[in-house]
């Protein structure tokens, strides 16, 4: 299990929109990023990204990449001074919207994001926590609105009010179908809970087909308990990228991580860049990978 840490990503080594007016915004959003990158800087940085781009070795790219997007709150104090934490939460939300293209354009299969964990649920106050929620919701309606991603929430949603679990489930419902990336949301998540999750399902699975304890006991492997996690069926994650500064995974996907490839990066979440993103992958595709070996 490799680490990487850079000294800063810019000098690394290494009111609810309708579906309907969402492709409209969507084209105002590229418009101005066009705009943007016919300005001398943002045709060199433009540039540089395309060549960072072709040198990564698609035999070498991560099957899921997962990413605890970290730093948004401390983002609105330095940058929306005066105004709500929303406005972090609101400039995080948009970069994962922006880093879920970034992993379609590269060909990622499997994203995760990890944008509410059960300790801050349960740790922050109602009137922290409500815009928050909102901005999630607001967030994962306008992924499934695309229908160009499987849109999946995991995590304890019964943990959520009903209302906010209800939305979450429907864009899980509304997307089933999609023959796209799939775009985990860790929501209400936090690793511990996911275990104790998989545990009790797997044990009302065998008391259901009338399995002793002591017969479970006997014969419980590792592979029964991974197909009862909110992640059954996919592959494990390959690449973990934290931001912010920080260097602890904080219980987020704790089985599926035993042989992730970590990268940990200083920027806050709204200021990571597709190039840092490039970068990332860029050093994992470096690594090799020995899965305990």
């Amino acid at each position: 299990m490799a680490v990487a840490r850079t000294d800063g990503c810019e000098r690394t080594r290494d009111s609810r929109p309708q579906r309907d007016t969402l492709p409209v915004v969507a084209r105002l959003d590229r418009v101005r990023e066009f705009v943007d990158r016919l300005h001398p800087s943002g045709l060199l940085y433009a540039t540089y990204e395309h060549r960072l781009i072709a040198e990564l070795d698609p035999t070498r790219l991560p099957r899921h990449v997962a990413v605890l997007a970290d730093g948004n709150r401390r983002w609105a104090r330095t940058n929306a001074p005066g105004q709500q934490l929303v406005a972090g939460y609101q400039a995080g939300a948009d970069k994962l919207k922006e880093f879920v293209w970034w992993c379609d354009e590269i060909g990622i299969p499997v994203v995760t994001l990890w944008v509410l964990s059960t300790d801050n649920l349960s740790r922050s106050h109602r009137e922290e926590i409500e815009p928050l929620l909102h901005v999630i919701e607001q967030m994962v309606s306008d992924l499934a609105a695309t229908r160009r991603w499987q849109v999946h929430p995991v995590g304890a949603l019964d943990l959520l009010p009903a209302k906010s679990a209800k939305r979450l489930k429907m864009a899980d419902r509304d997307t089933a179908d999609v023959d796209g990336m799939l775009v985990n949301i860790a929501v209400s998540y936090g690793g511990r809970y996911e275990l104790r999750d998989a545990v009790r399902s797997l044990l009302a699975e065998h008391a259901k087909s009338g399995t002793s304890i002591d017969e479970l006991a006997q014969t419980l492997d590792i592979e029964h308990i991974a197909e009862h996690l909110y992640t059954k069926g996919q592959p494990d994650p390959d690449l973990i990228i934290r931001t912010s500064g920080e260097q602890r995974l904080s219980g987020f996907l704790m089985w599926q991580s035993a042989h992730s490839e970590f990268y940990f990066c200083e920027a806050l979440w709204p200021d990571f860049r597709k190039v840092d993103f490039i970068r990332a992958l860029r050093s994992y595709g470096q690594r090799k990978r020995r899965f305990g070996r």
